[in-house]
């Protein structure tokens, strides 16, 4: 069995986001606080809490890099070469009302690329992490190459706003596609953990509009997807972070192609 270097920005996003996924565990069930952040948005104590535990192990490890979180917004020089993107739960509303499927992602981006990124699942028991090159699945103390694949026909669409490209792209609207039902079967799971499933061959591929650029919530998936070796785009196949923006990251290049032609649909 192949051994991440302990001393590997690899390693140190596989250990902050296995910590955080431990408070969140720890948490779960329990009464959480919620704070309010914007209409129809909120984080709970247990948020806050699985973010300081992540800041604490990276600050401890990388006194020098800057940090941006969730919670508690930036810190370090705002031109950092080195900025770890922090999201301690992803998927608070399903968290809150003790629905399972949350994720915490824990990327470095060093200049332009992510170098270095996390998923983990609290529950699942697994964490998805890359170093840039591979991409791999921790569980039980082992190592497994992630390898994505079609072969489930789910695709997960976010449907959570904003929705900047509305009304000329409206990723609601794949799911009337009517050439989406004859390929396609959607799920709506509302965390990012979904984006790691492409990449370990679990969904066929995932969707979602907006600006993705340093993104604390799509910065590892996006991550763990490239190295595994998925097609990933923005929404009109154009590089990620160009245009108009948003995501589809796909299991192999057919299933890319048909989103994308369906996406098109919508413009025409």
């Amino acid at each position: 069995m192949e051994m991440i270097d302990s001393g590997s920005d690899a390693h140190l996003a596989r250990t902050a986001a296995q910590a955080g996924a431990a408070v969140v565990r720890e948490m779960y069930g329990g009464r959480l606080d919620r704070f309010e952040k914007s209409a129809g948005d909120f984080a709970t104590a247990a948020d806050h809490a699985a973010e300081k535990t992540i800041l604490d192990v990276l600050r401890a490890a990388r006194p020098g890099d800057a940090v941006t979180g969730e919670e508690s917004g930036s810190s370090g020089a705002a031109d950092a070469r080195r900025r770890w993107l922090v999201d301690p739960l992803c998927g608070t509303l399903n968290y809150a009302v003790r629905n399972m499927l949350v994720g915490v992602n824990v990327a470095l981006r060093e200049d332009d690329e992510i170098t270095a990124a996390a998923t983990a699942d609290p529950f699942g028991g697994e964490v998805f992490w890359t170093d840039g090159h591979r991409a791999r699945v921790h569980r039980d103390g082992e190592d497994e190459e992630l390898a994505p694949s079609p072969e489930s026909r789910l695709v997960d669409v976010n449907l959570d706003p904003p929705f900047p490209n509305a009304p000329g792209f409206q990723a609601v609207r794949l799911l009337a596609d009517p050439g989406f039902g004859r390929r396609f079967r959607p799920r709506v799971v509302s965390t990012t953990l979904a984006v790691a499933w492409v990449a370990a061959g679990r969904r066929a591929a995932y969707v979602t509009d907006g600006d993705l650029r340093d993104s604390v919530h799509f910065a590892a998936g996006i991550a763990l997807c490239r190295a595994a070796g998925c097609t990933v785009t923005g929404i009109h196949g154009q590089p990620l972070h160009t245009g108009a923006g948003g995501l589809i990251a796909a299991a192999d290049a057919e299933t890319h192609a048909a989103l994308l032609e369906m996406v098109k649909n919508q413009t025409r």
